[in-house]
Formats: C-alpha cells, sequence, structure tokens
C-alpha cells in the first residue's frame, strides 16, 4: 500500500526533477523518501513510473475538464474561458517553473518511448474531445456561428494552449499563455 510520503514524494518529483524520464531511479527514490528497492518493487520500469505520473496528473485534469469543458450549467463560452484560467492558475502556483506535464513528456520522451507517445496522444484526443463539445454547446446556443468549424478550432486551442504553456515556462511568464487566451476571444471566438 502506498503511504502518505510516497504520494507526496511522487509530487516532488513531479514538480521538481528536470524531467521525470530522464531522471534516474536514484533520484526519484530519494525525492519520494523511500528505500532504493521500492522502485523496483512498485514499477517495473521508469517507464511504468512515468505512465502512473502521466494517469494521476489526468485524472486531476479530468476534474477540471468536468467543472468547466463539460459543465453543461455554465454558459459554453464561460466555461472555456474557465478552463483556461484555471489551467492559468495551476501553472502559476509553481512560478510557471513547470508548465503542463503533459506536453513536457511530449517534448522528453514522445520520441524514446512508443507506449507514453502513445498515451500522451490519447490524453491529447481526449482534451480535444472535451474542448470541441464545448465549442458545440456554444455553436447551439448562438454563441458562435452554425458554421464554425469545431474540430479545426478545437485543434488551435488545445495545440496553442500546448505552445503557450511551453512558452511560459521557458521565459517564467504568463503572458504567453494570457495573450493566447485574450487572442482567442477577441479574434478567433468573437
Amino acid at each position: 500500500m502506498e503511504s502518505k510520503r510516497q504520494r507526496e514524494g511522487t509530487t516532488e518529483v513531479q514538480d521538481e526533477l528536470k524531467g521525470v524520464v530522464s531522471g534516474v531511479k536514484e533520484e526519484i527514490v530519494e525525492a519520494a523518501g523511500v528505500p532504493h528497492g521500492s522502485f523496483s518493487n512498485h514499477f517495473v520500469s521508469k517507464e511504468a513510473f512515468s505512465l502512473e505520473i502521466l494517469d494521476r496528473y489526468f485524472a486531476n485534469s479530468r476534474v477540471v475538464i468536468a467543472e468547466t469543458l463539460r459543465n453543461d450549467a455554465i454558459a459554453p463560452l464561460k466555461r472555456l474561458r474557465s478552463y483556461i484560467d484555471v489551467s492559468i492558475a495551476a501553472i502559476r502556483t509553481h512560478e510557471v517553473k513547470n508548465g503542463c506535464l503533459v506536453g513536457n513528456f511530449a517534448a522528453e520522451a514522445s520520441d524514446h518511448s512508443e507506449i507514453i507517445r502513445t498515451r500522451i496522444s490519447e490524453i491529447y484526443t481526449e482534451l480535444r474531445e472535451a474542448t470541441a463539445y464545448c465549442l458545440r454547446a456554444a455553436v447551439k446556443a448562438g454563441e458562435l456561428p452554425k458554421n464554425f468549424k469545431v474540430g479545426d478550432v478545437a485543434d488551435f486551442i488545445v495545440t496553442g494552449l500546448q505552445g503557450a504553456w511551453l512558452v511560459s515556462k521557458v521565459e517564467r511568464d504568463l503572458a504567453f499563455a494570457e495573450n493566447f487566451k485574450k487572442t482567442l476571444f477577441s479574434t478567433v471566438l468573437a
């Protein structure tokens, strides 16, 4: 059974290591505060550990998606704005040092691990579907025109946000994400 210290250590690893996939086992177990043999007892490889981190991270993202993009009680474009605002706030809590974990994995691991690349692709598909769901609701509610290209714009939003998170991380400045949001709502969705 996983201890609270191990769970907290997993989060610390996620937050502090330069790259989870490139991190060595010793760094991982040290950050988690567990014996060196523990890693092998719980994970068959760093790849398996990485998938667990991705799944835990995205489980939290699914909660945000349910409360924003897929929340039919809120006006559709307001949900989209809320999703972006919540994401910006989450990145701000780590002083913009971490960016988006999914994007970090995409940059670090997708060339080296087919199973991680596939999982990242599945996550991006789920993000695009949730965004498209919200945009279809906006069309239905009359917030966007009937001929609005929902799929294309959903792809644009997800990929554009990933780029904005990455540049914000590099520059340690959320102005890039804020600018994306401003341009999205004042131009693309106007």
